[in-house]
């Protein structure tokens, strides 16, 4: 239940990112966060890891809810047939009624790319490829001269929204080539250097209005056996990086901390904050509600 920690209201838009480690639990968080202040629901990848598939888990999650968006934070593209990618982003953006955000990135583990048979080296470049023949198919074009459209049309001729993460220059460069906006998985204190960088990108590249900027911070809230769960899975996952300890200790445990970090992405400009979870209790879910308002 609802642990009524705070009645002020954030006003900006908020996100859940899902945790990995217990993909049954996720209807669950899915159809509580539906029913509460959150705006989209996010979901990582990784393919030599335990983690559901985006993907197909995203499309679960879009029957289960009517309201919030349905975001991969960010799906590793460059493993996957482009084609086959266009279809299934298509599909799950007309079936979610256009919830669909594609955040894209081009992975950055070695066995991801061993155990799909790609080039770890060239991957940003077979990213851009990618962008290019998948709005083409969204746009109705045929597949090649001899080969035709590949359906269904989504919501969009341009294809369900995009978001680039992050923190090379090509990286940031993507967001003013391709529009859409970026996901940045960085603390408020050199985020902003990213903000600035993406903005100058959209504007070197002729691009109207703004970039719509989204961070991403690390949270559990909850009783210490909450914390510990959140901790154990976060480890594991950043494991591979060497710096699985700092990421754990960067994780926010506390409502003021978690507002602090919300209001100084708020003052850099940024369209949303993901509260990303790596705790398992669902009851989160209620508590983060609370903290936000």
């Amino acid at each position: 239940m609802p642990t009524h920690l705070s009645m002020e209201v954030i006003p900006m838009h908020i996100g859940l990112g899902l945790p990995i480690s217990d993909p049954l639990a996720l209807l669950d968080w899915a159809r509580r966060a539906d029913a509460g202040p959150f705006s989209t629901l996010g979901l990582l990848d990784r393919l030599v890891y335990d983690n559901p598939e985006p993907l197909v888990t995203l499309g679960v999650l879009a029957g289960a809810t009517s309201r919030v968006k349905l975001q991969t934070e960010v799906l590793i593209a460059p493993l996957r047939d482009p084609a086959l990618l266009a279809k299934q982003a298509a599909t799950l953006d007309v079936l979610s009624g256009g919830r669909f955000v594609l955040g894209l990135g081009v992975g950055g583990r070695a066995d991801d790319h061993e155990a799909s048979g790609t080039d770890l080296h060239t991957r940003g470049r077979r990213l851009d490829q990618q962008i290019g023949l998948m709005r083409d198919l969204w746009a109705g074009k045929p597949f090649s001269s001899t080969c035709g459209p590949i359906g269904p049309a989504p919501s969009s001729p341009s294809g369900p929204e995009l978001l680039f993460g992050g923190f090379q220059p090509a990286a940031l460069e993507r967001v003013g080539r391709w529009g859409g906006g970026f996901l940045a998985a960085a603390a408020p204190s050199w985020a902003g250097g990213l903000f600035d960088t993406v903005r100058r990108s959209w504007r070197d590249h002729g691009r109207t209005g703004a970039p719509r900027i989204v961070a991403q911070v690390n949270v559990a809230l909850g009783p210490d056996a909450v914390l510990d769960d959140a901790r154990t899975s976060m480890g594991a996952y950043y494991e591979f990086s060497g710096r699985a300890d700092f990421m754990v200790d960067g994780m926010l445990t506390t409502p003021g901390e978690i507002r602090d970090a919300i209001r100084q992405f708020g003052d850099l400009g940024a369209d949303e904050v993901m509260l990303y979870c790596y705790g398992r209790d669902a009851d989160q879910v209620d508590r983060l509600a609370d903290v936000i308002g």
